[in-house]
C-alpha cells in the first residue's frame, strides 16, 4: 500500500470482529492494528536473535502521530539489530510492575486525556479526583507495594475488608475544615471498582498482564434512606435565620437552600454557572453532569435564591469561594453548623437531595416525574422532557414551593387558614 500516512490510517476499515492490520511498505514490520471497538494502535513486528517472530505495541493512534510512531519503530528496530528484544524486556517489566506503579501510570495518562472512559471520551475531571483520592488514601497504603502478578482475588477482598473496618480511616487534620477519610462498605466497594477499572486500562495498554480485581464481589453499602421530616425542615428554616445573625458564611447558606429546593447534587450546585440558568423557561442547562450533559427543571423559589447571589470578582459561578477563583467548598461544614443549631443529626448534602425526591413522592408525583426532577431519567427522553411537558415545570414549582413554605414556616399558617 506504500508508506503509512494519516490519511491511510483514518480511512482504514474497522473489522466487525477480530483484528485488521495495515502495514507500511517502506519500514518493514511497522503497521497499524484496528479493533472492532474502533481503537487503532501502532505495532512493530520483528524477529529476535533466536529467529522468533515478536510483536509489540508502540502506542495508540491519536496519542501518537504516524511520524512519531515511525520514529519509535526505527529506534526499536535499531535495538533489535543490536541484539535486544523489546518484547521480552516489556514482558519482564510487566511481570514486575507494582500496584503503585500502575496507579501512577493510570493517573498520569488519564489526567492528560490519553485514556478514554465511558462512551469513548476522556475520563471526567471529577471522576479522576475521586479516583486519585481512593488510590492515595486506600489502595496505595494497603497494597501499593504488591506486584500485580502476585496479587490474588483474595488479596483484593482482604483490602476491601480492611477499608470496611477503617484501617485507612483518618480524622481531620488539626480539627480544621475539610473532609475526613472514612471507611465502611460503600467506600470499600468504590475503591475496588476504581482498582478494577485502572487495571483494565493497564491490561489494554500492555502495562499489566492480569487484572486480579476481576471477579471480586464488591461489598454492598447500606442504602441511604435518611430524609428530613417536615418538622426538621421547619427547624432548619429557623436555623437559617439564627446562622445569618451569627455571621455564618452567606455563600454556604445560600448553596444549602438551593440544594434543598432543587434536589441537585452538591457538585452541580457549587459548580453551576450563571449562563446555565434559563430562569424565564425554568431550567438549568448543565453541559456536564454525573450522567453527561443535562437540562434540568428548576422551581421559582430556587431561581429567586440564585439570582440574588452576589457576583464575586466577575466569576461566572453562583457560589464562588470568598478567597480563590473556584467553587465554594465549605458547604458540608456550613451544613453541619446549621444542623447543630437546628438540633438535627446525620444530615449530608445527599440527604437534602433525597429529601427533595421524598417530598415529591409525598405529593404523589410519579416515579418518572421524580426521576426527571432529580436527573435520573432515561437519556434521550428526559433531555426533551422539560421542553415538551409543562407538567414537569409545574411539578418542580410545586415541590420547591412546598419545601420553601416548610423552611419559612408558612405551611403552618396555610393549615391554620384552611382550618
Amino acid at each position: 500500500m506504500g508508506k503509512l500516512t494519516k490519511r491511510s490510517v483514518d480511512s482504514m476499515a474497522i473489522p466487525a470482529k477480530g483484528q485488521a492490520f495495515l502495514w507500511d511498505d517502506e519500514l518493514r514490520g511497522f503497521g497499524v492494528r484496528a479493533m472492532p471497538s474502533g481503537l487503532k494502535v501502532f505495532v512493530l513486528q520483528y524477529r529476535n536473535d533466536e529467529g522468533r517472530s515478536r510483536r509489540i505495541v508502540l502506542g495508540r493512534y491519536g496519542v501518537l502521530t504516524v511520524e512519531h510512531a515511525r520514529k519509535q519503530a526505527i529506534m526499536k528496530l535499531g535495538a533489535v539489530a543490536g541484539g535486544d528484544d523489546p518484547a521480552e524486556e516489556r514482558a519482564k517489566s510487566r511481570a514486575a510492575i507494582t500496584i503503585r506503579e500502575v496507579c501512577d501510570w493510570y493517573l498520569e495518562n488519564a489526567e492528560s486525556g490519553k485514556l478514554l472512559g465511558r462512551k469513548h471520551r476522556p475520563i471526567k475531571v471529577s471522576t479522576l479526583a475521586m479516583d486519585r483520592s481512593r488510590i492515595e488514601t486506600h489502595i496505595k497504603p494497603l497494597i501499593g507495594n504488591r506486584q500485580v502478578r502476585s496479587l490474588r482475588m483474595s488479596d483484593i477482598e482482604k483490602m476491601q475488608m480492611d477499608i470496611v473496618e477503617g484501617r485507612t480511616a483518618k480524622p481531620k487534620e488539626n480539627g480544621g475544615r475539610g473532609g475526613r477519610t472514612t471507611g465502611g462498605p460503600g467506600v470499600a466497594g468504590r475503591a475496588v471498582s476504581t482498582l478494577h477499572a485502572l487495571l483494565a486500562h493497564a491490561m489494554r495498554y500492555d502495562i499489566a498482564e492480569n487484572n486480579p480485581a476481576a471477579g471480586v464481589r464488591k461489598i454492598a453499602g447500606k442504602p441511604r434512606t435518611r430524609r428530613l421530616t417536615a418538622a426538621e425542615i421547619r427547624a432548619l428554616g429557623k436555623a437559617f435565620t439564627i446562622a445569618e445573625r451569627n455571621g455564618e458564611n452567606p455563600t454556604g447558606l445560600a448553596a444549602i437552600r438551593v440544594l434543598l429546593l432543587t434536589g441537585y447534587r452538591i457538585s452541580e450546585v457549587i459548580g453551576m454557572q450563571r449562563s446555565w440558568l434559563h430562569s424565564e423557561k425554568g431550567y438549568v442547562h448543565f453541559p456536564d453532569t454525573k450522567t453527561d450533559g443535562q437540562i434540568r427543571p428548576i422551581g421559582k423559589a430556587a431561581i429567586a435564591v440564585l439570582v440574588s447571589a452576589p457576583e464575586k470578582r466577575a466569576l461566572p459561578l453562583f457560589f464562588a469561594s470568598d478567597f480563590v477563583d473556584r467553587p465554594f467548598s465549605g458547604v458540608p461544614e456550613v451544613l453541619r453548623a446549621l444542623c447543630t443549631i437546628a438540633g438535627i443529626e446525620s444530615v449530608t448534602p445527599h440527604v437534602l437531595r433525597h429529601t427533595f425526591g421524598s417530598v415529591a413522592g409525598d405529593m404523589s408525583f410519579s416515579e418518572l416525574t421524580i426521576k426527571a426532577l432529580l436527573g435520573h431519567g432515561a437519556r434521550g427522553s428526559t433531555q426533551n422532557y422539560v421542553h415538551l411537558d409543562e407538567a414537569l415545570r409545574l411539578a418542580v414549582d410545586r415541590v420547591s414551593d412546598k419545601i420553601a413554605n416548610l423552611l419559612d414556616g408558612t405551611d403552618l399558617a396555610i393549615l391554620d387558614i384552611a382550618a
